[in-house]
């Protein structure tokens, strides 16, 4: 690991008067388990390294009816996972923290590290794309909210530029009669990168999907919304073939490569197989029976 300069700001004002004084280069330090391993091991130099953890107001989890949830992007996954109210009312953001790493992994590793990475298999991101979340983010000119789905632009590029910082989510309540599940494929079944990741969120009020969200993740260079999957779902009644004909169109929504981890073939019927399952997942977490 080569020498850098290390900065500890208190506020996000200063953070934010740092990286615009310091220029490009440099990296946000929030829990580090990421960018420490690639300092050390995959030869990545910044000049400088600007740590967040002082900057309280990145932290804690808030919710009310009118306003929705807040998660501050400096949250980690162990506090989202188990966090009641996340279980109760998100319960497909409890789903996607508690498969991030090991325990103590998740008791580091934060939300904003974990979509400010731009991973494809990032587990947080198709959860947060299926309730809609969006991203608040200060900068040297000024605030401005970006709804995740525009928040990636490629592997490991987002709409952050350079004094931007991501200083939390902001998911709107959910209507009655929603639920949310997310699943994911790995060889391992701890410890271990997405093959595929699908987040689901149906809305039932009165029986038939009023709206659905189905959100992959690993399939694509960037995680996306299966549009044609989710226009399939809306205004029909929950059964067997809807279900799988919204799979079936989200497999061809995904746009998968081959590689040493599967080839994209195997990804589209891992796509079909998951997604069938997280809708019906979601279909129960809504208070109605699957098929």
């Amino acid at each position: 690991m080569r020498p850098f300069d290390y900065f500890a700001p208190e506020t996000l004002d200063e953070a934010i008067s740092i990286l615009r004084r310091r220029g490009d280069g440099g990296r946000l330090l929030a829990g580090g388990t990421d960018l420490v391993v690639r300092m050390k091991e995959g030869g990545l130099r910044p000049p400088y390294v600007v740590s967040l953890r002082k900057l309280s107001e990145l932290r804690g989890i808030e919710f009310s009816e009118a306003e929705g949830l807040r998660i501050g992007a400096m949250t980690d996954m162990a506090t989202i996972a188990s966090s009641p109210i996340i279980r109760e009312r998100f319960p497909i953001l409890a789903d996607g923290a508690a498969l991030v790493g090991s325990v103590q992994t998740r008791n580091m590793a934060t939300v904003g590290g974990n979509l400010c990475n731009a991973a494809p298999s990032a587990d947080m991101a198709p959860p947060l794309l299926a309730v809609d979340a969006v991203a608040r983010i200060a900068g040297a000119q000024g605030w401005r909210d970006v709804p995740l789905q525009e928040f990636f632009l490629a592997p490991g590029e987002t709409v952050l530029q350079n004094g931007d910082i991501l200083v939390e989510l902001r998911v709107p309540t959910p209507p009655r009669g929603s639920g949310g599940f997310y699943l994911r494929h790995t060889p391992r079944q701890e410890m271990d990168i997405a093959v595929v990741g699908v987040g689901a969120l149906v809305t039932l009020p009165n029986g038939d999907i009023e709206q659905a969200r189905v959100a992959l993740g690993a399939v694509a260079p960037v995680p996306m919304r299966a549009h044609q999957a989710e226009a399939v779902l809306a205004g029909k009644p929950v059964s067997d073939e809807v279900i799988a004909r919204a799979a079936a169109i989200a497999s061809q929504e995904a746009q998968p490569i081959s590689d040493v981890r599967g080839s994209a073939a195997f990804r589209r019927e891992l796509v079909r197989v998951l997604t069938e399952r997280s809708l019906r997942g979601a279909v129960e977490r809504a208070g109605a029976s699957a098929p």
